[in-house]
């Protein structure tokens, strides 16, 4: 005879080392998810109670100790609903990527996690030993068997637990965010369910930290490889499935799926949340940054506002010498279109102070990229001074093409606290800015048709000292993100000579990206966590 079974999935922003507060958010979602939404389960993400990566956290004993104590009042205050959450625990091989069931002041089993990845951003080999014991719980009846993450990505758990009798697989998941993961996620999920012929319970951790974004997302697959619940990317919330279960199979019941987000707008919805958690979660009262009128500050400057507000943000115009009037009256639009407050504070007087105090060492030398400098580090001088003085953090606006190359100045325009572009190549930002003109008018037209400048010479262009983007990001995609060749790339069809000269330029600056504030990663290859090089090398001798 066939039953329904209603399991909640709770897709929750989480605050890493916050256990206590982690804690009480597990209590709540699982209050609602009992008493609004009827579940008789609900599934949390990985590591629920420290949050996820909590990095070398892992190694203070205090930590352990607070989530023993936690784990213990979530079984005291959690009655009528099985909670299954993520939390580390000791054993006698060393510490465990666990999870848990809690059911009406018991422990009902306890899953550690097979396969540790160590990789790209994660190195969860460096805090934790793997452990290929399947764990198959009896839930309202059903025999469940906890995965977490990674362990879904490879065939062994996922078979393993078939083999120990489960009908339905719960997994848990911190899985970041890159450009069409979510794609990659589906595949995933049906290449399991083809070989198990079970229906996965996909729940993900959704929020900033730091440099990672976790979008959510959060899926049920049926035992034929089909979606039939996809949680809203990119925000938190309570999905509740429902399971007809009869005789050796639970199958889930149809039920509306979102739409999933192109490659664009998820992109931008990652930048906006990375932002906002960011800004959030470490209590900056607001932000600053600098409006030159160009592509890139325009962007950064709607994504901020969409973040946390217009009331928290803070334009800065500083023109030199060299900004054109078109940059003074775009730069003004573009807060305007915003609600932004802006001011304009001319480098002039400080530039030249600068110039004048070092009249006697410059003398005989020619003007260069040193007086461009300076003027960079005028601005940076200023958005710092406005950072402590009024609370805010300063958010920078180089792009990762700019990044990659060096095309940025150490203490200047790479001055902030936080880099919301940072890895956003430039063909990308102009496509993100007209996204974001179909959602509200924020970036004049203008802005984006001009030919990009620094401004800090006359008639300066970017061009002038880099390929053009529409060259240079495919480089740059095959040399950083897929570690091509120089050969390969030449064999792609690029021109040897800009080749040379980009990769040159790649390696020479890794000494500045060291020196840059932290900033969303939307790419499989962001600089800082995914791809970490030597300063000093022999390697790019091109």
């Amino acid at each position: 005879m066939s039953r329904t079974l209603r399991i909640a999935m709770a897709q929750i922003n989480l605050l890493v080392g916050d256990v206590a507060g982690n804690a009480e958010q597990v209590i709540a979602a699982a209050i609602r998810a009992r008493d609004e939404l009827g579940a008789q389960a609900v599934l949390f993400p990985e590591l629920t109670l420290t949050g996820y990566p909590p990095e070398d956290l892992l190694l203070r004993p205090d930590l352990h100790l607070r989530v023993l104590r936690v784990m213990e009042e979530l079984k005291r205050r959690i009655e009528g609903i099985a909670v299954i959450l993520g939390h580390p625990q000791h054993g006698v091989e060393g510490l465990f990527n666990a999870a848990s069931v809690i059911a009406n002041g018991e422990l009902l089993g306890t899953y550690h996690k097979h396969h540790l990845p160590n990789y790209s951003v994660f190195d969860e080999k460096r805090y934790f030993v793997a452990d290929g014991t399947p764990c198959v719980v009896e839930i309202a009846g059903v025999p469940m068997a906890i995965t977490i993450c990674e362990d879904i990505w490879l065939p062994g758990p996922v078979a393993a637990a078939r083999a120990a009798g489960a009908q339905l697989i719960l997994n848990l998941n911190a899985s970041p965010f890159h450009l069409n993961k979510g794609r990659e996620r589906e595949r995933v999920l049906a290449q399991r369910v083809a070989e198990c012929g079970l229906p996965i319970v996909y729940v993900n951790l959704v929020g900033g930290q730091d440099e990672l974004v976790f979008d959510g997302d959060s899926l049920v697959v049926d035992a034929s490889g089909q979606v039939v619940l996809r949680g809203e990317a990119f925000r938190d919330g309570l999905y509740a499935v429902d399971f007809a279960v009869d005789e050796g199979e639970v199958r889930p019941l149809a039920s509306n799926t979102l739409p999933v987000l192109d490659e664009v707008a998820s992109a931008y919805a990652a930048l906006v949340l990375g932002t906002r958690d960011y800004i959030e979660k470490n209590g900056f009262a607001g932000v600053v940054l600098g409006l030159s009128g160009g592509i890139d500050s325009a962007l950064t400057l709607a994504i901020a506002v969409d973040a946390i507000g217009p009331e928290r943000v803070m334009a800065v115009m500083m023109p030199s010498r060299y900004t054109a009037d078109m940059s003074i009256e775009d730069a003004r639009l573009e807060a305007e279109l915003l609600g932004v407050a802006h001011r304009v504070i001319p480098i002039e007087p400080m530039f030249n102070a600068f110039l004048a105090g070092l009249t006697t060492e410059f003398a005989g030398l020619p003007v260069d990229t040193t007086e461009e400098n300076i003027q960079a580090r005028c601005r940076g001088v200023i958005l710092m001074a406005l950072s402590n003085k009024m609370r805010r953090i300063v958010l920078t606006t180089g792009n990762k093409s700019e990044m990659a190359v060096g095309y940025a100045t150490l203490y200047g325009d790479m001055a902030g606290g936080f880099a919301v572009i940072k890895d956003v190549p430039k063909t990308l930002v102009y496509r993100l800015a007209n996204y974001r003109n179909t959602l509200s008018p924020a970036i004049p037209q203008r802005v984006i048709d001009r030919p990009p400048s620094a401004e800090l010479a006359p008639d300066q262009k970017d061009s002038d000292s880099l390929p053009p983007y529409e060259q240079l990001d495919p480089i740059l995609e095959r040399y950083v993100e897929q570690d091509q060749s120089l050969e390969e790339i030449v064999a792609a069809g690029f021109e040897p000579q800009t080749v040379r000269r980009v990769l040159t330029l790649v390696d020479r600056n890794e000494y500045k990206r060291r020196q840059a504030p932290p900033g969303v990663r939307i790419t499989r290859r962001a600089f800082g966590r995914d791809r970490r090089y030597p300063i000093t090398s022999g390697y790019g001798r091109w």
